[in-house]
């Protein structure tokens, strides 16, 4: 004896997200902590890091619990999910923004705690700016039809909130109080050597290094039309060993595939037989059978289906049916006619969100980084590395499950953590750039920009792709789809489009990179400027004089 249908398949979905929260965590954590000792090479500082993450994540799940009691914000199994790894992910990130920093710092002030507070100082904007335009692009969701949407938005809001209270003050004062065993000075040569040889690089073939990035983006989006958003059956998603998945499997063996949820037409009394027969002769309609509703002047029609309730057939089925019998009053609902109308809300969202998003973030990068010109630059940039990210993983989809077929939301949620994340890491290093070039022109900026911050932003990225990767341990197919795709946009925009395009195409525009603005250090000056003051990355180096006119 098997159970199938809407109601089995809702518990087993209901058991797998009680199972996965601790593994989840878990594995997150672990993910974590790996990269951090490889990045470290110690044990105290991971530790640190990762109670400054748990803390974060107490905070948030308090709050949220508390939003949920009180009725003002429902949270499911899926808001849960994401929250748990974006915040680790996220604080890792910012922990290592901000050691990287005080490591710097110390470089040249042995107290730690005056260091820590120039670190402080120094990391606090492109902190708050990285969680504020993350929370920001999140809010949009709450215009979003959908309930389990809109509730996404605060939630992840919330979360960041917690993220940078944490990282810009548990965190410092535990790395002051733990003392110089937790980080230890660097020499110059350790500082800026490793990332010498892609600066110079860069600075001699700007052109040909961006346009060969797009070329390769470019690749990748040319399979993006292969992911296709036309949803995905519940029976497919859930794990191909629980209960509801094989009752689903005997019953379509036997019986028609919507035997287990049939459709429910409301109909007048007068014409219940000229609505049977009409509904009977509906493509991808079975069987139909009157039922009397109890209600004066009513009956229900019931419709078997030929397909699955969930499935694309079935909601084409549902258009047809509400097309022939607009106009006389009948309504159709049932499980079919909900997901059908579920997938027009989500295509609805995702055209009103998508480029509301866009501009959210547009308007906060101008703000940020005082011109217009990069921050459209920046805008493009994700864009072209979500399409690719998309393109990528629909190969990955076909690879592992013969199929690139997902839900509209999780389109949506990839759009915007893509958008958002890929915007990120472009911060942290424009946001370094910028306040060097102010003092040594542009060409400078990139060079101690990229020497200074492309080794602790590519092991956050690394990291929270990690993390976003650990959503693949989920037993429901959507969010192990959510994971693949950040994780793979997280990747393509940390090791391609912060570390060559965005540095390439800086380089190439130089100075008019910050229209309308023109920075100091790329003012015209006369005569013969020597070296800028020393920089962590330049001690042992001979001071070089050169004309800046």
């Amino acid at each position: 004896m098997h159970l199938a249908g809407p109601a089995a398949a809702q518990v087993d979905l209901d058991d797998a997200f009680a199972k996965i929260d601790g593994t989840l965590l878990a594995v997150a954590l672990g993910g974590v902590l790996v990269i951090l000792l490889l990045v470290y090479r110690s044990v105290l500082m991971p530790l640190l890091v990762i109670a400054g993450a748990l803390l974060a994540l107490a905070a948030a799940c308090a709050a949220l619990y508390a939003l949920a009691r009180w009725g003002l914000l429902p949270i499911d199994g899926q808001t849960q999910g994401i929250v748990f790894v974006l915040v680790v992910g996220a604080s890792t990130d910012y922990a290592l923004l901000l050691a990287a920093r005080h490591r710097e710092e110390l470089a040249g002030q042995p107290d730690a705690a005056a260091a820590m507070a120039a670190a402080c100082r120094a990391t606090a904007p492109p902190v708050l700016a990285s969680a504020g335009i993350i929370a920001c692009a999140m809010m949009t969701l709450t215009l979003s039809d959908l309930p389990a949407e809109r509730a996404l938005g605060p939630a992840v809001a919330i979360a960041m909130v917690c993220c940078a209270a944490v990282s810009l003050t548990f965190l410092p004062a535990l790395l002051v109080l733990c003392g110089p065993r937790t980080l230890r000075p660097p020499t110059g040569r350790e500082t800026g050597s490793r990332w010498t040889a892609t600066a110079r690089t860069l600075a001699h073939r700007p052109r040909r290094v961006w346009v060969g990035s797009l070329l390769l983006l470019a690749a990748g989006a040319a399979c993006a039309p292969l992911l296709a958003s036309s949803g995905v059956p519940l029976h497919q998603a859930l794990p191909a060993g629980a209960p509801s998945v094989a009752g689903h499997e005997v019953l379509t063996r036997h019986f028609p595939a919507g035997t287990a949820s049939p459709l429910t037409i409301v109909a007048p009394a007068s014409g219940a037989s000229g609505v049977r027969n009409q509904v009977a002769a509906t493509p991808g309609v079975a069987s139909s059978v009157i039922v009397p509703s109890g209600a004066e002047g009513r009956v229900l029609v019931l419709a078997t289906l030929s397909d699955t309730p969930d499935s694309a057939r079935a909601r084409e089925t549902v258009t047809r049916l509400r097309a022939s019998l607009a106009g006389t009053g009948v309504l159709v609902g049932g499980q079919s006619a909900q997901h059908a109308d579920l997938q027009e809300a989500s295509v609805r969202g995702q055209r009103l969100i998508t480029p509301l998003v866009l501009l959210v973030v547009l308007v906060l990068l101008v703000l940020l980084v005082r011109c217009v010109l990069l921050p459209l630059l920046l805008v493009a940039a994700a864009w072209a590395s979500l399409f690719t990210a998309f393109g990528t993983a629909a190969l990955v989809f076909r690879l592992v499950t013969g199929a690139s077929v997902t839900e509209p939301a999780v389109m949506l949620f990839s759009f915007v953590f893509l958008v958002a994340l890929g915007v990120d890491y472009n911060i942290f290093l424009v946001h370094r750039i910028r306040s060097e070039a102010v003092r040594h022109g542009t060409a400078a900026g990139v060079r101690r920009g990229l020497e200074t911050t492309s080794g602790v932003i590519s092991a956050a990225g690394l990291i929270l792709a990690a993390t976003f990767a650990t959503l693949t341990v989920m037993p429901l197919l959507y969010l192990a789809q959510i994971g693949c795709i950040v994780a793979i946009g997280v990747l393509i925009d940390t090791l391609l489009v912060r570390l060559f395009l965005v540095p390439a195409l800086i380089l190439d525009l130089g100075h008019r990179t910050w229209w309308p603005t023109l920075l100091p250090g790329d003012r015209p000056r006369t005569g013969t400027t020597a070296a800028s003051a020393p920089h962590p990355g330049d001690q042992g180096r001979p001071a070089v004089s050169r004309p800046t006119s």
